[in-house]
C-alpha cells in the first residue's frame, strides 16, 4: 500500500506544437519571454544556425522547448534557447536585436549559402514558417521544488549549459528566486569585483562564472563547513537552501559585505588576488577558485584590520603566503576537502594580518 504521507510528487506541463511563425509572432506580443541574461544568447556558430535552418528546410525533427508558465499566464523560454533564437534571427533579426543571419555551412543544401531570410523562395519561406516545434510548457500551479528539480534534470549530463547557467534558469521555477539571482547578476557587474576578478578568462564568463563566483563568496561566508568535496554541489545546495527558504540569508548584509570585500581586494590588489606570482614577483596566469576562496574568506573575516595595512605591503605578503608550503599542501591533490579549504585560508590570513609576514 502506497505511503499517503510521502505522495508521490507530480508536475503539470502541457506539450503544444508551435510552429517557428507563431513563435516569432508570441514573442513580439511579449506572450514568450527570451531572457538571454541567463546565458549566453548564441553560444552556436553561424554554421550550426544555419544547419538548423538547413534541417528545417529537410523536414528532419527537431528536439522540443521547454517553456514555463509565470504567474501573469506569460510564457518563458527555460530551455532551447539556441534553437529558438536561431530560427528568430532568421526570420526577424530586429525581433531578437541580432544582425541578420546570412547562412553558411549548409552541406545538404548548398544552394542555401549566402542567403537570408528574405532571399528565399516563397515555398522555402513558408515551409520556415510553419515547420513545427513541441514546446513542453510547465504550468505555473505545483510544486516550486519539483520544478527546479525538473529543470535541473533536464539540463544535465550532455547539457550545453554550464552550470551557473543552470543554476540561474532553475531560480526562476521558484518564487522569488528571481530576487537572489538579479542580486547575482547585479554584483557580478560591480567594478570593483570585475577588476579583482579580470583574470577569469573570457569564455569562462560567458558561461556566467562570474556569476559563480559571487555564489562562491556567499557560500564561503555562509555555509562554509557544508562543503563535502564537490564543488558544483556544494553550490548547488547552497543556492537550494537559500531560494527554499532553509537557511536565512540577509540580503542587505551580504550585499554590503560584498561590495566592502571587493573594493578593498581591488584597491589594495588589484587583480592580483587571486593568482599566482612568478620568480620575479609578478602575478601571473589566471584566476585560481581556491586562491579566490583563501583570500575572500580572509578579507571578509578581517576586512578592518586589512584595511589599515598598505596595498605594497599586503601583495607582498600574499605573495608569500601562495609560495609558502603550506598553501601548497592546501592547493595540490586533494584540495577539495574541508580540511584543505580550512588550511589555504588560514596560511593567508596568518601572512595577512602578521604584523611581520615571514
Amino acid at each position: 500500500m502506497a505511503n499517503s504521507t510521502n505522495p508521490i510528487p507530480e508536475i503539470r506541463t502541457t506539450a503544444v506544437d508551435f510552429s517557428f511563425g507563431e513563435l516569432l509572432n508570441l514573442h513580439k506580443d511579449h506572450e514568450i519571454i527570451i531572457r538571454p541574461e541567463y546565458q549566453r544568447l548564441f553560444r552556436w556558430t553561424t554554421e550550426q544556425r544555419s544547419r538548423l535552418i538547413e534541417s528545417v528546410l529537410m523536414g528532419l525533427p527537431i528536439p522540443p522547448i521547454f517553456l514555463i508558465e509565470n504567474e501573469d499566464g506569460v510564457l518563458e523560454l527555460i530551455d532551447g534557447l539556441q534553437r529558438t533564437s536561431s530560427a528568430l534571427q532568421f526570420l526577424d533579426h530586429e525581433a531578437i536585436d541580432q544582425p541578420p543571419l546570412v547562412l553558411q555551412g549548409c552541406d545538404f543544401l548548398p544552394d542555401l549559402n549566402g542567403k537570408t531570410f528574405d532571399q528565399l523562395d516563397t515555398v522555402l519561406k513558408l515551409k520556415v514558417k510553419r515547420t513545427p516545434i513541441r514546446a513542453t510548457i510547465i504550468n505555473r500551479s505545483g510544486s516550486s521544488f519539483v520544478k527546479y528539480e525538473l529543470f535541473k534534470r533536464l539540463n544535465t549530463g550532455g547539457s550545453l549549459l554550464a552550470a551557473q547557467e543552470i543554476r540561474n534558469c532553475s531560480s526562476r521555477m521558484v518564487e522569488g528566486g528571481d530576487r537572489f539571482y538579479d542580486l547575482l547578476q547585479k554584483l557580478a557587474l560591480f567594478e570593483p569585483f570585475g577588476v579583482a576578478t579580470s583574470r577569469l578568462p573570457e569564455t569562462m564568463r560567458e558561461q556566467r562564472a562570474d556569476e559563480e563566483l559571487v555564489l562562491r563568496f556567499f557560500a564561503l561566508n555562509t555555509a562554509r563547513d557544508a562543503f563535502k568535496g564537490n564543488i558544483e554541489e556544494w553550490l548547488d545546495g547552497f543556492m537550494e537552501d537559500v531560494l527554499f527558504g532553509k537557511i536565512g540569508f540577509d540580503y542587505d548584509y551580504y550585499e554590503h559585505l560584498f561590495r566592502d570585500c571587493f573594493t578593498l581586494i581591488s584597491d589594495k590588489f588589484g587583480d592580483a588576488a587571486f593568482t599566482r606570482f612568478n620568480s620575479h614577483g609578478e602575478p601571473t596566469g589566471r584566476l585560481a577558485p581556491a586562491y579566490f576562496e583563501a583570500v575572500c574568506a580572509t578579507v571578509a573575516a578581517h576586512f578592518g584590520e586589512l584595511a589599515e595595512i598598505p596595498g605594497g605591503v599586503l601583495i607582498e605578503r600574499l605573495m608569500n603566503a601562495f609560495q609558502s608550503e603550506e598553501f601548497k599542501q592546501a592547493t595540490g591533490p586533494g584540495a577539495n576537502t574541508i580540511p584543505k579549504l580550512h588550511q589555504r585560508i588560514a596560511v593567508v590570513t596568518k601572512h595577512l594580518i602578521a604584523d611581520d609576514a615571514a
